[in-house]
């Protein structure tokens, strides 16, 4: 099955080849029209072809039209000066709509070349998850999934805040100050306290950073006990954060955290220096830019011999050059990084690294009016979020539907009370700040997962009910799009492999939110103003394998976005 713009320049692009032998078919572009009284797509060839052709746009545009006019793909029609517009038949959206869910979509024009690399969540280890790592992880796996669905390599890698200065203080902390009962119960939860406790401490007594810096040398010259104590903690966070992941259902291919690659900085910095990239500053290794870039310079080696991000994450880069043939680098990260990744994609450039890399920035999540912040007290685990949410969600769900068997009103309140969470993060543009709302996050009405997991639920049931009065769906059953309602959405569904691409091109998924949206509308509007199971024969089955074809896509958007679909709610 081809995604409908890519069949319909196909199609148009045949036709024009006989009347324009030497027509520019790479100027061909096919789109939906944005307002319906011009028909379903559009193009304007005709304009863009122009000074090829040595023609006007009307006469080129006016020549296809009245050489093609109808044919079984629909009718062209003439609009403004020099656009095609075309109307699908009904025949046409019917079988093309019979094909939804039972034919893959051809995706062969996509270069699909090498992995798609994708480093997304990155907590730091011995800190419990919170609200800020959501938009990273949520976002990371929803490109990941849109990625793997158009049939690209990934891989999702977790580099993980594994090393550093941290470390340190918490081996101090550690053998100070650990409750080792609390620590048994929830060791991050008490790595987290020991952690606070010592920066509290620290401020009084100035010789609690000085143990904290040996120590960290220590661990870093391989002594054995502290060794150990930092394999612990990554352990006991990993075994806490896949706990927190298995439940949201993401899953990581790699989790490469900064340790990997140590042990690799100090050929990185040699390599900028033999490069003629990295000088000497005031006893720091250091990149400088030209003027003209205004990228400020990025400390590779600070004074002390310590590596930073920068050194780290050129590593990693390096790593994944020699791993990979890489399609693409992609870095989901929030605004605040800007700065720091184009300093890095500027050096991988200077050093003739030509690889793709993206830096997938987004805003800052805030809750109802207010920003999270540690100091201010409202920093919200993300676990917290997570059950809260689901604790509302089931509260909904007593009042929808009280008759559900206890079993599934916990399995239906978790799909929905996560789906909510992800939903309200991945239907916003990712560029800008984002603002959680509860009633507004779960309610049945709006851009909302609840909406379209009730609208897929619903259809199910439509399923089911046709089934007990003993007329079960006909896999062959043909679609006959007869009612306006019914033609609104057939276009519609035709449109998802489109979304899909868009979203994937621009990693934003949003996109397959907005499409989604506009989809459960249709259908409402087509399901009211067209009754299935009041009809018999050939129109019921239509109507029923239009509303499954429905239930199809949404089920299908809704996982890009790592949401899922229940039957029943």
């Amino acid at each position: 099955m081809k995604i409908i713009e890519k069949q319909l320049e196909d199609r148009q692009g045949a036709k024009i080849r006989e009347l324009f032998p030497a027509a520019p078919l790479d100027k061909l572009f096919v789109t939906r029209t944005g307002d319906e009284q011009f028909g379903d797509y559009q193009t304007n060839f005709a304009m863009a072809a122009a000074k090829d052709l040595a023609m006007k746009p009307m006469d080129i545009a006016k020549r296809i039209v009245s050489e093609q006019g109808r044919s079984d793909l629909g009718e062209l029609s003439l609009a403004g000066p020099g656009f095609i517009n075309l109307t699908l038949s009904n025949d046409f959206l019917g079988a093309e709509v019979a094909k939804i869910g039972r034919e893959p979509y051809d995706l062969s024009f996509l270069d699909r070349a090498g992995s798609v690399v994708i480093d997304y969540s990155s907590p730091n280890i011995a800190k419990p998850m919170h609200i800020g790592h959501l938009r990273s992880t949520v976002l990371g796996d929803s490109i990941a999934r849109i990625y793997r669905y158009l049939g690209y390599t990934v891989v999702g890698d977790n580099h993980l805040g594994d090393w550093g200065t941290q470390f340190g203080k918490l081996i101090v902390a550690y053998r100070r100050w650990l409750d080792r009962a609390a620590y048994e119960k929830s060791a991050i939860e008490e790595l987290e306290r020991i952690y606070v406790l010592f920066s509290q401490a620290a401020e009084s007594d100035k010789s609690l950073e000085e143990e904290a810096r040996a120590e960290l040398k220590k661990l870093q010259d391989g002594d054995p006990e502290n060794r150990e104590l930092w394999q612990e903690f990554i352990k006991l966070s990993l075994a806490e954060y896949n706990r927190i992941y298995e439940r949201m259902g993401v899953k990581f291919d790699t989790y490469h955290g900064e340790s990997f690659f140590h042990d690799r900085m100090p050929a990185m910095l040699d390599l900028l220096i033999e490069k003629g990239l990295a000088k000497e500053s005031e006893g720091a290794l250091v990149v400088f830019f030209d003027e003209k870039e205004k990228l400020h310079p990025c400390i590779v080696r600070k004074g002390d011999g310590a590596f930073l991000y920068a050194t780290s994450d050129l590593a990693c880069l390096q790593f994944k050059r020699e791993t990979y043939t890489l399609n693409r680098a992609v870095y989901v990260t929030d605004e605040r990084q800007q700065p720091h990744f184009k300093q890095i994609f500027r050096i991988a450039r200077l050093l003739g690294w030509q690889e793709r890399l993206d830096h997938v920035w987004f805003g800052i999540m805030r809750f109802g009016d207010g920003t999270f912040s540690s100091r201010a007290g409202n920093v919200i685990k993300l676990d917290e979020l997570l059950n809260e949410s689901v604790r509302r969600a089931r509260i909904v769900i007593e009042e929808k539907n009280p008759e559900l068997p206890e079993e599934e009103k916990a399995a239906v309140a978790e799909m929905v009370g996560l789906g909510a969470v992800k939903y309200a993060d991945l239907s916003q543009n990712r560029i800008s700040a984002v603002s959680f709302e509860w009633d507004k996050a779960l309610s049945f009405d709006g851009n909302t997962a609840p909406y379209l997991q009730y609208t897929h639920a619903r259809i199910r049931s439509i399923a089911r009910k046709a089934a007990e009065t003993g007329r079960p769906a006909e896999p062959d059953a043909k679609i006959a799009i007869t009612g306006p309602t019914e033609r609104r959405l057939a276009v519609h569904l035709l449109g998802f492999g489109t979304a899909v691409q868009k979203a994937a091109e621009n990693y934003r998924p949003n996109l397959i939110a907005d499409y989604l949206f506009e989809l459960g509308q249709r259908f409402n509007t087509f399901y009211n103003a067209s009754p299935v199971l009041k009809e018999e024969g050939t129109v019921m089955q239509s109507r029923l394998a239009l509303c499954l074809r429905t239930a199809h896509v949404v089920k299908e958007g809704l996982s890009l976005l790592g949401i899922g679909a229940p039957e029943r709610m």
